[in-house]
C-alpha cells in the first residue's frame, strides 16, 4: 500500500521532509523502519516524536504492520537511542561535565552539585518521567549516564515512560487513522508550552544570578571569591545532599 499517497490524500500535499522521510522508513522496513526512526529522533531531539509515533499508528492502521508490532518497535527505538545517549553521558564523565558547567556564565560549583544531588535522589522519576516531557526525553539519557546509574534500572524505566508515551501516539494515530496529522497539532501546542516553561525558568535564574551578583559587588565582595569562600565550602560539604554524593562515589 502506497502510505505516501495515502498521507498526501490527507494532508492535500505531499509529505516531505521528516514525514516523508518516516513514511519512506515505514514503507521500506516496516515495524523495524518505526524503530529506526524513533532512534534517531532521541539522538536528534530536533526530529518530534510527535510527528513520528502517529505515523507509525497510521502505518499500522493501513495493515503495513500490526498495532502491537508498531508499539513494540517504536518502544525499542527509544530505548536504542536512550543507552546511545546514556553512554555518551558515560564516555563524558562527571569531571568533563563539571569543567564544561563550570565555563558557563553564571553558573557555580553550588549549581552543579545542587542538581546532581538532585539526580542522585530523584534520578529514577526523572528518566521515567522526563521520557514523556518533549525536550527532556533525549537528555534526561545523559545525566544517568553520567552519574553512571545501573544499567538494569535505566532500561526498565527508560523502557516503561517510552513505553506510555509512544502507546498515546501510536494509538492516536491509529484510530485517526488518514487524519493522523491532528495529533501533532495539539501535541504541538504542549511542546510550545513546555519550551515556554522552560525560557521562563532560564530567565528567571540569569535574572537572580545577576542581580544577586550586583548586589554581592556593591558590598565589595567578589562573587567569585565568594562562592570559593572556605566557610562557605564547609557548608555545602556539610549538606546532606552533597554528603549523598560521596557515599555514591565511595560505594
Amino acid at each position: 500500500m502506497n502510505l505516501t499517497a495515502l498521507a498526501a490524500e490527507a494532508t492535500s500535499e505531499s509529505p516531505g521532509g521528516l514525514a516523508g522521510w518516516a513514511i519512506g522508513l515505514m514503507e521500506a522496513l516496516g515495524g523495524p523502519g518505526a524503530g529506526l526512526a524513533i532512534a534517531a529522533e532521541n539522538i536528534f531531539p530536533p526530529l518530534p516524536s510527535e510527528v513520528i509515533l502517529p505515523l507509525a499508528g497510521f502505518t499500522a492502521s493501513q495493515g503495513d504492520m500490526s498495532l502491537v508490532g508498531a508499539l513494540i518497535w517504536t518502544t525499542i527505538g527509544s530505548l536504542v537511542g536512550a543507552i546511545v545517549l546514556y553512554y555518551i553521558g558515560a564516555m563524558l564523565g562527571r569531571e568533563r561535565t563539571i569543567a564544561i558547567a563550570k565555563r558557563l556564565p553564571l553558573v557555580k560549583i553550588q549549581d552543579i552539585e545542587k542538581t546532581e544531588a538532585w539526580f542522585l535522589k530523584h534520578g529514577v522519576k526523572a528518566v521515567f518521567f522526563g521520557r514523556m516531557i518533549p525536550i527532556f526525553r533525549s537528555f534526561i539519557s545523559i545525566p544517568a549516564g553520567v552519574e553512571k546509574m545501573s544499567m538494569p534500572t535505566f532500561i526498565l524505566f527508560t523502557t516503561l515512560g517510552s513505553a506510555i508515551w509512544n502507546t498515546i501516539f501510536v494509538v492516536a494515530g491509529y484510530q485517526l487513522g488518514e487524519n493522523w496529522h491532528v495529533v501533532d497539532e495539539y501535541a504541538g501546542v504542549f511542546s510550545r508550552a513546555v519550551v515556554i516553561i522552560v525560557l521562563l525558568a532560564l530567565v528567571t535564574f540569569v535574572t537572580l544570578r545577576i542581580l544577586k551578583n550586583r548586589r554581592l559587588k556593591a558590598q565589595g565582595i567578589d562573587p567569585a571569591a565568594e562562592e570559593n569562600d572556605p566557610e562557605r565550602t564547609q557548608i555545602i560539604t556539610a549538606d546532606d545532599s552533597t554528603q549523598q554524593i560521596q557515599r555514591y562515589r565511595d560505594n
